[in-house]
């Protein structure tokens, strides 16, 4: 036998099946003599497939055998001496190959021994080759039986019954060749496994053929991502990032194995990276991070959303993630099971083995979720590391501001690092908002982004998922408009500034690590109704540049136990996401003082309480609680407010400016219109002005004429009536 360096390396996937199936032509021609002699020359034997025709298909191998086939060929004995010299030569060339080799890789990344590629092999070759068809119908004696059997395989692969014995047990449903999703398994349970036929899983075969197209089935969940950052580039808090960075450290590849080894792992040797678990609101940039770990191993990421199972039987969902564990663990990519707390938090038997399945054996994988998730006592053979992916902090929100809107001309006066500041946006909802605010500039004709469309990009990121548990409420912009004393005034300034300037305070300044549980923004608005707590509330959300949703209270409480606390954490946990500023008005209704326990219904009342209690201290932007009796108020709530602002009753002054500002421009007005007298007669809040205001427009209007004195009387005596008040008879 030639020397090692002699033997040239293959160049290509191709060459190295023409040896395999050269090796396989070696063993299948020491069946036929073992066959023949066995039979004694039956001329019947495997009915139409004569011997002249068996003699034939040999002679047409895929690579040249050692011997002449017109002397007859070699005995059973020869053929495995000369099989098992070839599989050395194979062996050498696959050790030194210059290109990769899609069988080699199989079998490395599968752990397979030279009897399990001898099985993958013999299953391959009716697929590459349909002469082998008949040669394996000959062999079973039974023009019938085409497909290779088991019972075959062994005789083929092995030389001895004990060998044939042991192996055996790789053809279990556990084992790497079946339980891998290789090779399936022909035929019922009924039949004895010996006689049981083989098949290469279409995927794999595609596969070996140099395919790297995903399976129709897997393609509608599944999709190939060529990474494109790496880890150090990623915008992530410093303990995500300090984690990322330590585990990709210890991911050394010179511990990798020869990429087309075909020796079977040892079994000390190094264990695979963990699997990793990310868990982050939406937008967080979980997917970023999977990606960056599948560029540090050098891979491509095989991303399966888990979110498109839904409308699948659990059976049909288990085999769509099984498809992908072994698409992944095939083609060496990175798995990243997206949304996969879906599966692994919910009900679904079958999904959710087939996930925790992927977790435990396929050697690179990382799940997403947007809730916490611990692996259960099926990982205890495998890592698994929990990453918490938070929103980035200011700066990196910054970061990303720039990276999304880089390629974008901006108008004068757009401060991107004022977005970064006041806004809390993943990642994800960053580069949508730029998206969207090109939309907007390009609808207006304008060639520069202006701070009107980033604006309304980002209010366009909120308020999705609030369903019937909110409205959303028109924003105005203009302190003008709300007529208050000048201390109340600023006193709502200065909450519009905590609002601005909270990531500098508490991130920047560190006030967030001294403060944990303080971080939230929470204000009261008391006073009578129609004082204005709505406007304001509305000027706020303006002013800020957010929006503002004013929970609808008979939606979210409940008479059934612990629903009203779904409610309320669906809408922090919408509001969180979206940055709104949550309304609730005639809040005492829900926010009301806690009572003796008497009965279970107060008992649950108060847990109400003791939950929203925990939401307003941990959630990170502005909660506005209206109350027109603010003693009504559970004293708890109270001491966790940061603003308490009274909206009283407007004095002459005050109701003379509201009646001055409430007329538009273009209503037209008679010239015997005494203001003056109204606001000092009329004793009401500025939302009983406007609706007199209102009212007194309409009756001008149907009379053709501007709005004069006497309709202004009219309207405020059906408003007094309303009120069930009597109105001054002296304005008449």
């Amino acid at each position: 036998m030639a020397t090692t360096q002699a033997i040239e390396p293959y160049g290509s996937s191709s060459e190295h099946l023409r040896d395999e199936l050269a090796r396989l032509d070696v063993l299948v021609r020491g069946q036929v003599a073992r066959a023949r002699e066995a039979s004694g020359g039956d001329p019947y034997r495997g009915l139409v497939i004569g011997e002249a025709e068996v003699d034939a298909l040999i002679v047409r191998a895929l690579g040249a055998p050692p011997w002449d086939a017109a002397a007859g060929g070699p005995s059973l004995d020869e053929a495995r001496d000369a099989a098992a010299r070839m599989a050395e030569r194979i062996a050498h060339r696959c050790a030194r190959a210059t290109a990769p080799l899609r069988l080699a890789e199989l079998a490395r990344r599968y752990g397979l021994d030279r009897f399990e590629l001898d099985a993958v092999v013999i299953a391959l070759a009716p697929e590459l080759d349909l002469r082998y068809e008949r040669l394996f119908a000959y062999l079973h004696d039974d023009v019938n039986r085409k497909r290779p059997s088991v019972d075959l395989a062994l005789h083929l692969a092995c030389a001895t019954f004990e060998e044939r014995l042991a192996a055996r047990a790789r053809f279990a449903a556990d084992a790497a060749l079946v339980g891998g999703g290789l090779l399936h398994i022909l035929g019922d349970d009924a039949t004895p496994l010996l006689a049981r036929g083989l098949k290469l899983d279409e995927r794999v075969v595609d596969y070996l053929h140099g395919s790297d197209r995903l399976a129709p089935r897997l393609a509608r969940h599944a999709r190939r991502i060529a990474p494109a950052i790496a880890i150090d580039d990623l915008i992530l808090t410093a303990p995500a990032r300090s984690a990322l960075a330590a585990l990709a450290a210890a991911a050394d590849p010179t511990t990798r194995p020869p990429r087309s080894a075909l020796a079977v792992p040892a079994a000390d040797s190094t264990p695979p990276p963990p699997a990793l678990y990310l868990h982050g609101p939406a937008g967080a940039g979980k997917r970023t991070v999977a990606e960056a770990w599948a560029a540090a191993h050098g891979c491509a990421l095989l991303s399966l959303d888990a979110s498109t199972l839904d409308g699948l039987p659990d059976d049909a969902a288990q085999a769509v993630v099984a498809a992908a564990a072994r698409e992944a663990r095939l083609t060496g990519d990175v798995l990243a099971i997206e949304r996969a707390d879906l599966i692994l938090l919910g009900d679904r038997a079958a999904a959710r083995g087939a996930a925790v399945a992927a977790l435990a054996a396929t050697p690179l994988v990382v799940a997403t979720g947007e809730q916490p998730w611990e692996p259960t006592d099926a990982l205890r053979d495998r890592t698994v590391v929990r990453i918490p992916i938070d929103p980035p902090d200011v700066g990196g929100r910054e970061r990303l501001w720039r990276a999304a809107l880089a390629g974008d001309a901006l108008a004068d006066g757009v401060d991107v690092a004022a977005f970064a500041h006041r806004l809390r946006l993943t990642g994800g909802q960053i580069w949508d908002a730029a998206a969207t605010a090109r939309g907007l500039a390009r609808a207006r004709g304008a060639a520069a982004l202006a701070t009107s469309d980033l604006d309304e990009a980002c209010r366009r990121q909120s308020g999705r998922r609030f369903g019937a548990f909110a409205r959303k409420v028109p924003t105005r912009v203009g302190w003008h408009e709300l007529v208050l004393a000048e201390a109340r005034l600023e006193r709502l300034q200065e909450l519009c500034d905590h609002a601005r300037h909270r990531a500098v305070v508490l991130e920047r300044w560190g006030f967030d690590r001294r403060l944990p549980n303080n971080k939230g923004l929470g204000v009261l608005f008391a006073g009578a109704p129609g004082t204005g707590k709505t406007l304001a509330a509305s000027i706020i959300a303006g002013e800020l540049g957010l929006d503002l949703f004013q929970i609808d209270l008979a939606a979210v409480v409940s008479k059934w136990i612990g629903e009203t606390e779904k409610h309320l954490s669906r809408i922090f946990d919408e509001a969180e996401r979206g940055n709104a500023v949550l309304f609730f008005d005639e809040a005492d209704a829900l926010f009301g003082k806690r009572t003796e326990l008497r009965d279970a219904h107060d008992r649950y009342a108060n847990l109400e309480t003791s939950y929203l209690l925990q939401r307003i201290e941990s959630y990170e932007g502005v909660v506005i609680l209206a109350s027109n009796f603010r003693r009504n108020l559970d004293d708890a709530f109270v001491r966790r407010l940061r603003f308490i602002i009274e909206f009283p009753l407007p004095d002459a002054q005050e109701r003379l400016l509201i009646w001055e500002r409430i007329w538009p421009a273009e209503t037209p007005r008679a010239a015997d219109l005494d203001l003056p007298l109204l606001a000092e007669r009329l004793e009401l809040a500025g939302a009983h002005i406007r609706n007199i205001a209102l009212a007194a427009a309409f009756l001008a209007a149907a009379e053709h004429t501007p709005v004069a004195q006497r309709h202004l009387l009219r309207a405020a005596r059906r408003e007094y009536q309303k009120l069930g008040k009597m109105v001054d008879e002296t304005l008449a």
